[in-house]
């Protein structure tokens, strides 16, 4: 290793005089660059150098570069004062910087070349300098990495801009199709290299005919002079218009055959064809309009059954109202009329929930402001006839979803008619979404609201009927999606001690029915938490023994009931700490792979400072993580200890 970095530093002796004969770096200087690329050659030369190590080279010598440029400049300018350019000529470092960058670059991607992220850093870097290996680079990339659509269109931008070869960057285009035919993007981008190119075409001729007034060349040599007709029209103006409509034609006869070719090769692509249709819709071709029907027709024909086609088709009538400015009211009532029709057309054909729902959307972006004010206009009773209708139909035809639901019922919450609300939550809490939890959630708040609007008319039948109606609802949600029913119900129950208590019993029964199921959300920590601020301590800890009696508690149960008595262990209580340390042992027996539950027990003991024995705990926590240990190279229980906390 030694040998070869001292031979790769030798080789850099002749740079080095030269920058320091032209005074573009001192001694000392020169002598820190050494040492600095000899750290970074032997980071290179290890069995495994990473990434990183190639790249922070890279970095430093193109800074490093870019500092002999500045200084060369500063230089030739001090020689040009003095009228002296015996100096200026460009020398071996010139080239040295940038030859070494690309050298580190070529073994970077050596040792990584599955990292397309390098190869195209790589590639920017020739691209900048102009290097002359942008060609060698790009075929060593497409060799490696063929099924990859973006270095295609990479290489095919490349010659098609830069090298301006229009027959490369078609090959290039065209034997990507070959090997990534399934490429929504190769096939987009190869239709706009061919118009574009088509377009410089149409440009140049016209420039041309325009620059040279009444002359028109043909077959490229061949120069007529301008003839008038007896009433002073130009007639070579006019063919010259001709064949400039040949271009239009030539460019509608690309986009039907590439268009032909994706389709085939993609007949499921949705966003392929639309991303066509944006394309015809940009550029000015011969019987667009045919080849949009087209388009239009292939679409509907294929993707009918899909929800996203009706929803793209009806936002596509409205496209051109949004863009423009100061449409009148009338067209754009008529463009709403349309796309209403066509999201009636999709109810017949798809009369499924998620098409109802993008209807229902639709139609309240109608009628909702842009200003986002919640309070419905009155001037749009129509769109919430339609509105209400489209819901009722939903309902009718067995489609609605849990969200649309809750959307039907909070539009007659915003239309003011709070009865009907309550009566449509109520019907739909009967039906089939019997076990919605946001559909119970709106009904009980719909009922609490009721409830506290008058504070005359509380009464404990008005309570024991919400109380019913959230315990009904509590039977019907799986546990696993009644966190905010049963936070809203002990919320509002905290004042109310029968109903606090019966919750309770409820939140215990609901406990033992699912243990060992594994929930994001824990209602018997939640129930012991509300029980702590709301009675105190003892009544907490009452709770939480009950709990824990239960089969198999979980893991955030222990964690706040060890939390509690920690809290009050730290302020000198002696049994809360007993209590802790048995809660502990108590979890630790069910949930002992739990290292961070191990850590917490430790850091416990540390900060009471008490005769803990760590060389048993230690003992304990190697047998039971013997495998864990093993595999992330934990060789012997005095380095687990360095992983504890202090």
């Amino acid at each position: 290793m030694a040998d070869t970095v001292q031979y790769r530093l030798e080789r850099m002796v002749e740079e080095l005089d030269d920058l320091e004969r032209r005074g573009l770096f001192t001694r000392r200087e020169i002598a820190e660059i050494v040492k600095q690329r000899r750290k970074f050659e032997y980071r290179l030369k290890r069995p495994s150098p990473l990434k990183q190590d190639y790249l922070t080279y890279i970095d430093y010598e193109t800074q490093l570069d870019t500092l002999r440029r500045l200084r060369k400049r500063s230089v030739a300018r001090d020689l040009d004062k003095k009228k002296d350019n015996k100096r200026t000529k460009l020398s071996v470092s010139d080239f040295a910087g940038v030859s070494r960058i690309v050298e580190i670059y070529r073994l970077a991607v050596l040792r990584y070349k599955g990292d397309v992220d390098l190869w195209l850093r790589y590639l920017e870097f020739c691209r900048e300098r102009s290097n002359g290996r942008m060609k060698k680079v790009l075929a060593q990339l497409i060799r490696f990495h063929p099924k990859v659509p973006g270095v295609w269109i990479y290489a095919a931008a490349w010659e098609f801009d830069h090298n301006l070869n229009v027959a490369a960057a078609r090959a290039l285009m065209q034997s990507g199709l070959r090997v990534c035919p399934t490429s929504d993007d190769l096939w987009v981008e190869y239709l706009r290299m061919e118009l574009t190119y088509l377009n410089k075409l149409k440009s140049r001729k016209v420039a041309l005919g325009e620059g040279r007034g009444s002359l028109v060349r043909e077959d490229g040599d061949a120069v007529h002079e301008e003839r008038k007709n007896v009433d002073g029209s130009n007639t070579d103006n006019e063919e010259s218009e001709d064949k400039v409509d040949i271009f239009k034609e030539q460019g509608q006869n690309i986009l039907q055959a590439v268009y032909s070719g994706a389709v085939e090769a993609l007949p499921s692509s949705f966003s392929l064809r639309e991303r066509f249709l944006e394309i015809l819709e940009a550029t000015d071709l011969a019987y667009s309009e045919d080849m949009r029907e087209r388009i239009l027709s292939d679409m509907k024909r294929d993707f009918s059954k899909d929800p996203k086609y009706w929803e793209w088709l009806a936002r596509l009538e409205l496209r051109h109202s949004q863009s423009s400015q100061g449409i009148s009211d009338d067209l754009m009532l008529e463009q709403l009329q349309k796309a209403v029709k066509i999201y009636e057309e999709a109810l017949e054909v798809v009369p499924s929930s998620v098409m109802f729902d993008l209807y229902t959307k639709f139609l309240m972006d109608v009628v909702v402001p842009k200003d986002g004010n919640t309070q419905l206009c009155v001037c749009t009773e129509d769109w919430i006839s339609r509105l209400l209708t489209a819901y009722e139909k939903a309902e009718l035809v067995g489609c609605m979803s849990e969200d649309l639901a809750c959307r039907y019922a909070s539009l007659y919450l915003q239309l003011g008619r709070f009865d009907e609300a309550r009566k449509l939550a109520r019907d739909l809490c009967s039906g089939d979404l019997a076990n919605s939890s946001k559909l119970w959630l709106l009904r009980a708040s719909m009922e609490i609201r009721h409830f506290t609007r008058d504070a005359l008319s509380q009464s404990k039948a008005s309570l024991d009927s919400i109380f019913g109606l959230i315990r009904d609802a509590l039977a019907k949600v799986p546990l696993s999606k009644s966190e905010e029913l049963w936070l809203m119900a002990l919320k509002f129950f905290a004042l109310e001690r029968d109903y606090s208590d019966k919750l309770v019993e409820m939140s215990i029964t609901a406990v033992a029915k699912s243990a060992g199921s594994d929930y994001r959300f824990s209602l018997s920590s939640a129930v012991v938490n509300f029980i702590l601020h709301k009675d105190g301590l003892q009544d907490a800890r009452k709770i939480y023994e009950r709990f824990l009696a239960l089969p198999h508690p979980d893991l955030s149960l222990y964690r706040k009931c060890i939390e509690l008595e920690q809290n009050l262990a730290s302020l000198g209580d002696k049994q809360c700490l007993v209590n802790a340390r048995k809660l502990y042992d108590s979890a630790l027996s069910t949930y002992d792979q739990d290292l961070s539950l191990w850590q917490d027990y430790y850091s416990m003991e540390i900060k009471v400072n008490t005769g803990f024995a760590f060389p048993q705990f230690i003992e304990i926590v190697c047998i039971l993580f013997g495998d864990f240990l093993h595999f992330f190279c934990i060789p012997n229980r005095w380095h687990l200890a360095l992983l504890l906390p202090p």
